[in-house]
């Protein structure tokens, strides 16, 4: 599942709700489906879940939640889904953190990514723990770390047996009935996860994305390597690399559109690094930027590459398409029922700014292509003259296994068309994709380091590999996907 995760804890036993409040508040970009809280005082854990966006609350509101949930370490989770189901009674039961327990042995947990497995990893779990029914992925990691927790007694080890038996993505913190804090990733590194502290080193933290950390006044220590597992005492903390060499294979998607721009992998602030997309489809496309008038952006994840194209172009950005601040979905992530609605409510065109103009229209992806269709319509409304779009994410031809909900070919239109073929259908003139060179090199990475897998076709991880090969043939010749190929394939590696 795409969500955002957060847990801290206070070594002078002080309550950290406010920093786990503001930490996820910070993240609702991340998921916007449910969210949940949980605290641990030292015997107890205390949890809160309900549906939607982690709410406004006023200061005295927050004293009060202090009561509700004391504690001096505590997690979070703002979720959207990319398994289970989807009905507000589903939502609501799949909302982490999760609580689970076996002989004695108690866990809390929230997880970020998408397993691959999990029919078999079902399979191996559902006995033990007949009490905890499945909902979502976030059960299934529990499980398992209970039940190899239970065989070794040790959480390194525990850890260590789930990285190499889970496959998919997975950053993940926790707080075991003992009071150990913990953050581990995959031994690929997919999903994004940091860890910092206050200025006054009385607590530490874990956080999907540095802007958590920011907006605690909180210093940023250090990104998760792959495979780390990372646990705080009231000792300190220690980091233990379990996964040797793994190999890197880092969500190139973040950096095009899932993070806030205001956060930073490896040292650079994501909107420097969408600014430079820009100016690599600039460089790209020269003919197109030739015949241009205009630049403008689908706000908000276009902006930065809007402002990329203006600099090194010299045309003009004209900010002639604004976004309803009140309305707080992304796009991307709503049900297919709600995306288009939400769209055509979310953007307003000013017509009179670009009526007879070309326009280069910036966008972070095109992975359905009906919301763009729907800018595209809008545009042409208001009497643009051509309509050039430049997207900064290159085609998107796969599905996606590891936690962005696009876990179809058929729903994909980057997988049945190519450039010329997307154009006409979305109305454009012109659809120019950033090569994945360019994406590459703005990034910082190298390529053997990004999970480029939505655009390439090669997974970092064997099992998703295989479904997706066996998948695509039957896609090429007809077949009718029954649903997201990870839940429907029930394959094991």
């Amino acid at each position: 599942m795409g969500c955002g995760i957060f847990g801290a804890i206070n070594f002078e036993n002080k309550k950290v709700f406010s920093y786990v409040y503001w930490g996820l508040r910070a993240q609702n970009h991340r998921g916007h489906q449910s969210h949940g809280f949980l605290a641990y005082d030292g015997k107890e854990f205390y949890i809160h879940k309900n549906l939607d966006l982690v709410p406004k609350l006023q200061s005295s509101a927050i004293h009060e939640w202090f009561g509700r949930l004391p504690g001096s370490i505590g997690i979070g989770n703002v979720r959207y889904t990319t398994s289970g189901k989807c009905d507000d009674t589903s939502l609501l039961e799949g909302t982490q953190p999760i609580i689970a327990s076996l002989n004695g042995l108690k866990l809390a947990l929230s997880f970020n990514g998408n397993l691959v497995n999990t029919s078999q990893l079902r399979k191996e779990t559902d006995q033990q723990f007949s009490y905890l029914p499945y909902t979502c992925d976030s059960d299934l990691v529990c499980r398992k770390l209970l039940l190899e927790l239970e065989k070794s007694k040790d959480l390194a080890l525990a850890v260590d047996e789930c990285m190499r038996k889970i496959d998919g993505a997975f950053s993940v913190t926790g707080i075991t009935g003992d009071g150990e804090f913990f953050a581990f990733k995959d031994q690929h590194g997919i999903k994004p996860l940091c860890a910092g502290h206050s200025p006054n080193e009385a607590t530490f933290a874990f956080s999907s994305e540095t802007v958590s950390l920011d907006m605690n006044g909180f210093v940023r220590d250090f990104e998760l390597e792959p495979g780390e597992l990372v646990v705080v005492s009231k000792d300190g903390f220690n980091r233990q690399q379990i996964i040797k060499n793994p190999r890197k294979a880092f969500c190139a998607f973040e950096y095009a559109y899932f993070a806030r721009p205001d956060s930073r992998f490896d040292g650079k602030y994501v909107y420097e690094i969408r600014e430079e997309f820009g100016r690599n489809i600039v460089r790209e496309y020269p003919e197109i930027v030739k015949d241009a008038d205009l630049i403008l952006s689908v706000p908000e994840t276009g902006d930065d590459s809007a402002m990329g194209v203006h600099e090194e172009s010299g045309l003009k950005w004209e900010r002639a398409s604004r976004r309803h601040r009140y309305v707080t979905e992304r796009a991307f992530i709503l049900l297919n029922r709600e995306r288009c609605s939400t769209i055509d409510r979310k953007i307003n065109i000013l017509g009179s700014k670009i009526e007879g103009k070309r326009l280069i229209v910036t966008e972070d992806s095109i992975v359905r292509g009906d919301t763009t269709k729907v800018t595209i319509a809008k545009m042409r409304s208001s009497g643009a003259k051509k309509v050039y779009m430049f997207v900064t994410f290159p085609r998107i031809i796969g599905p996606c296994f590891y936690g962005i909900d696009m876990a179809t070919y058929g729903q994909l239109i980057g997988s049945k068309h190519n450039p010329e073929e997307i154009a006409k259908i979305i109305g454009a003139d012109a659809v120019c994709y950033q090569s994945i060179e360019g994406l590459v090199r703005a990034t910082g990475q190298r390529r053997d380091q990004l999970c480029l897998a939505c655009i390439t076709g090669e997974y970092p991880t064997t099992l998703a590999q295989k479904m997706a090969v066996e998948m695509k043939k039957k896609f090429v010749n007809g077949y009718q996907e029954k649903g997201r190929i990870y839940e429907t394939c029930g394959t094991s590696p």
